[in-house]
């Protein structure tokens, strides 16, 4: 008997649950004027080093808290927790991304007071997390200039699924022989049109612009924080 027809029901219903719960919750961070951001990238973008970076720059003018899935231990949890932003880890064990229920259950009696920002850091990986709506008003896709331009190539549906691509660690482009425009034209050919942003969490450089671009999609919502 071909077992086929019944995992993909079940698959079906796995995300159809998993999509009732991220409309919930995105409905929840929009009526609290929270701007909920995910990343998703491979293992060794530099997420945790970028978002480390967000957090402390943002953290003095914006309330801000993160939230980090991983496979297993705490230690990305307590290196952004340096930012001095609240962080809480979510362990996903044998699971190799984050599902809408486990946002909500962190949230849940996590007593963070009002937020401006919320970041979710999902387990590094540019397949599972594709297919796993979180609620989040916005997604970025994190590749780093030592990952190969081809990289949208080979992964579409993640690009497809973000709704910007982050370029790390541009201060290694030159030692990498790293190719700008092929990189661009190929992140352009998987998802057209979409917001491509370049910086460096080591040295700061493009970190200015991304800011930027975050306050200008929550300045809308309150005019609570003042300008970076």
């Amino acid at each position: 008997m071909n077992p086929e027809p019944r995992m993909v029901e079940v698959r079906k219903n796995v995300l159809k649950q998993n999509d009732v719960i991220a409309r919930a919750l995105r409905e929840r961070f929009r009526s609290d004027e929270i701007l909920a951001v995910s990343l998703v990238s491979s293992p060794g973008s530099g997420k945790t080093t970028f978002l480390e970076r967000t957090l402390t720059l943002l953290r003095p003018r914006y309330r801000v808290a993160a939230l980090v899935g991983d496979l297993a231990t705490e230690n990305d949890a307590q290196r952004l927790a340096r930012s001095g932003a609240p962080v809480k880890q979510i362990t996903t064990g044998t699971l190799c991304h984050l599902e809408a229920n486990m946002i909500q259950k962190a949230l849940d009696g996590w007593d963070v007071g009002k937020l401006d920002f919320l970041f979710v850091e999902n387990v590094g990986n540019l397949v599972c997390p594709s297919s796993y709506d979180l609620g989040e008003d916005l997604r970025l896709v994190l590749l780093s200039v030592t990952e190969g331009e081809d990289k949208p190539l080979k992964y579409p549906t993640i690009f497809n699924s973000a709704d910007v691509a982050v370029v790390t660690k541009t201060d290694l482009a030159a030692a990498v022989d790293f190719d700008e425009q092929t990189l661009d034209r190929n992140i352009q050919a998987v998802r057209p049109g979409i917001q491509i942003l370049k910086l460096s969490a080591k040295t700061g450089e493009g970190m200015r612009e991304f800011l930027d671009y975050l306050q200008k999609l929550r300045q809308p919502r309150s005019q609570a924080a003042s300008a970076l």
